[in-house]
């Protein structure tokens, strides 16, 4: 069964991919690196709006927005695909493991997406709280301050992400 996506009323959508199987194929830094990379692509190509993002070792949270009705899904099909590519090259050509222990036909992303309607900006602080507080949950580090690829740093310091964010809230 397709899952619905409500994204004609122009809300933000608080979105989650995974890799392929729950592996951790974004544990280096760099390819943590390539998905935001690709995320600031997508979103310039698109005119589409970043509130918050986190990405995990073997998952990506994001806070997405787009001034257009049903941009969501074709986004995520961009960044997905467009990320896949780059990441397995740099998997296979630095990580001789990675290759090792993948089938060259796996692809690397599940294939779909959860998207989570935030219809106000209550939803949307519970949803960045929580994006923001995964890699402590998961014991990665001590604060959300700590974890190099997610907006934390944007929100409690001012610092810059790597990826342009505003609060469309």
């Amino acid at each position: 069964m397709k899952r619905p996506i409500y994204d004609d009323e122009l809300h933000a959508q608080f979105v989650t991919f995974s890799c392929y199987r729950r592996r951790r194929l974004l544990d280096h830094p760099r390819a943590r690196q390539i998905v935001l990379s690709f995320l600031t692509l997508e979103l310039q190509a698109s005119g589409g709006v970043c509130s918050g993002f986190v990405v995990m070792p073997n998952h990506v949270h994001a806070i997405i927005w787009f001034p257009i009705p049903r941009q969501v899904s074709s986004f995520m099909k961009q960044w997905k695909q467009r990320s896949s590519l780059q990441l397995k090259r740099f998997l296979r050509g630095q990580l001789g493991q990675y290759a090792l222990s993948t089938d060259r036909k796996d692809p690397f992303w599940q294939p779909s997406y959860y998207p989570f309607n935030l219809y106000s900006e209550h939803k949307a602080l519970e949803k960045l709280n929580y994006m923001h507080n995964n890699p402590v949950n998961a014991g990665l580090v001590e604060s959300p301050c700590g974890w190099s690829h997610g907006s934390a740093r944007y929100y409690e310091r001012g610092e810059s992400v790597g990826v342009p964010l505003e609060w469309i809230f």
